[in-house]
């Protein structure tokens, strides 16, 4: 490979040295016109002030957690799955070496303890440090180590898995603190830089730019944060630590990497810092994290046709595909197949915006959510509930073993099958919706992902519990006509938007 290589550029060269002995008119008449366009980037900036203003303020923190077990032929974090999220402290149950982040601790090797590395950082001179929940998650020794290389044994005064927060106290004052940056003005193309222990190496420092923001993560299930995506080089010891702007402020808390392999890979996340002050707030004064809560589920992204189907100006929004029985929402009238447009006036502009506007409000806070229905938007009031940490068991959807009709008596050719009283429980359904998808005979039903252990709860706004109801409302749905089935498959709801073909369109 080198050698087919090594003549291309010999000719490149010898192209460059043949053109620099052209007559001085061909030059001229060859070149291209110089451009009158203003600089936009001037230089490359020095953070040597920056680091030693701030480094002092950045801590390194050592967590003697004990390591979780792993079910017997479980992989926990392996490199056959795809572009995973990873902890920064590595996955658990991978073996660790002493003297390693993570190994035994030295002069005891029986000790069944693993020990996580991370960063953090001093937000008082008080003694108050900000760092990741999950560096500390599970610990009974957490160990901050100062830059001038003074040790303390930290309280865990608080932890959120949800922001992925941390607050801990330790025993001095008179520390060196950061500054707090505003999180809301940082912009794409900005300078940052990060500052941590990645593998245990102290004070290290990386820098480039945001990458993006307000990036969701359906990966990490941190649906409250707006993350802030960077390119700076991120790796396993750096979570906590801070992300700072060119005046040395705090911005962000370093907390996951996007990778193939556990390191670097140029896709990091930061969590805002006006996110994680509020949470270090709320831990410092009760210990605990409140959000409020609305009771929609929303689904991901408006296809266009799902937007011609709904009337919708343009994709922008998030559509409700189910209203959780006696939630706020359900209270103030919200229904299902309504778009959210707004909350108190802000733009919703797909589904992640909605946890992260709803969750940054308090229980018992009243909200107006705007929604797009039926050609018109309505303003609707609500009272806030409070998010709980208990989840409504999901079971799977019913299979395809199950006696279906011949054929399909409906325009989209779905052949459906009625679910039984132990059915609905199972799937935490209501007594009158759910119709199981046996068959799918339609084309465009097909195209759309319909498949065969879906259950259909509505056509449109309209319930269906029974394969009779569900014929109805398909009867007179005509060819080029979009309807909008809200499906439940593996535990979640969405809107399906299908639209029958005309016969000339319907190919194999």
């Amino acid at each position: 490979m080198v050698r087919s290589l090594r003549p291309l550029i010999l000719v490149s060269i010898t192209a460059i040295a043949a053109a620099a002995v052209l007559p001085n008119a061909t030059a001229q008449s060859t070149a291209a016109p110089q451009s009158t366009a203003p600089q936009l980037v001037r230089g490359l900036p020095d953070f040597t002030t920056l680091v030693e203003q701030v480094g002092p303020a950045v801590v390194n923190i050592e967590a003697g957690v004990v390591p979780k077990q792993v079910a017997r032929g479980q992989m926990p974090g392996g490199d056959d799955m795809p572009e995973i999220f990873r902890r920064f402290f590595g996955p658990d149950g991978m073996p660790r070496m002493p003297g390693m982040p993570g190994g035994p601790r030295p002069g005891n090797p029986g000790d069944p303890r693993g020990i996580s590395m991370g960063s953090g950082f001093i937000i008082s001179a008080d003694g108050y440090v900000l760092t990741n929940h999950h560096v500390v998650d599970g610990a009974d020794e957490v160990r901050v180590k100062l830059s001038d290389r003074r040790e303390f044994t930290a309280k865990v005064v608080g932890s959120d898995q949800q922001s992925d927060v941390a607050l801990l106290k330790i025993n001095a004052t008179g520390l060196p603190a950061l500054r707090v940056g505003d999180s809301k003005v940082v912009k794409p193309g900005q300078w940052v830089v990060a500052i941590g222990s990645p593998f245990g190496l102290d004070r290290s420092v990386t820098a480039g730019i945001v990458s993006a923001v307000a990036r969701a993560n359906p990966y990490a299930g941190q649906q409250y944060v707006p993350f802030i995506q960077t390119d700076v080089a991120i790796n396993r010891g750096n979570s906590g630590g801070p992300l700072l702007n060119t005046r040395g402020e705090v911005v962000g808390i370093n907390s996951q990497i996007f990778s193939n392999s556990g390191g670097y890979m140029g896709v990091s996340f930061a969590i805002p810092i006006d996110l994680a002050m509020n949470v270090s707030q709320q831990l410092r004064t009760t210990g605990k994290v409140s959000r409020g809560m609305l009771g929609v589920e929303v689904q991901n992204g408006i296809s266009g046709e799902e937007q011609r189907a709904l009337g919708l100006p343009d994709a922008r929004g998030a559509l409700i595909a189910n209203v959780q029985a006696g939630s706020a929402a359900d209270k103030a009238g919200i229904e299902r197949m309504d778009v959210i447009r707004a909350i108190n006036g802000s733009p919703i502009n797909q589904s992640s915006d909605v946890p992260v506007v709803i969750g940054a409000l308090a229980p018992g806070a009243r909200a107006t959510i705007t929604v797009y229905r039926e050609g018109k938007t309505i303003d609707i009031p609500v009272i806030l509930g409070q998010l709980t940490d208990s989840t409504i068991a999901r079971a799977n959807a019913p299979g395809t073993d199950r006696p279906s009709a011949a054929s399909a008596s409906n325009a989209l050719g779905i052949v459906g099958e009625n679910l039984d009283a132990d059915d609905r429980r199972e799937l935490g359904l209501q007594a009158d919706e759910g119709v199981a998808i046996a068959r799918v005979e339609g084309l465009a039903a097909r195209r759309a992902g319909l498949q065969p252990g879906d259950v259909i709860l509505s056509v449109g706004r309209k319930s269906v519990a029974s394969t009779t109801a569900l014929n109805a409302e398909l009867k007179s749905v005509k060819a080029g006509q979009t309807v909008m089935l809200l499906v439940r498959r593996g535990g979640a709801s969405q809107y399906i938007a299908v639209t029958p073909r005309l016969d000339s369109e319907d190919e194999g």
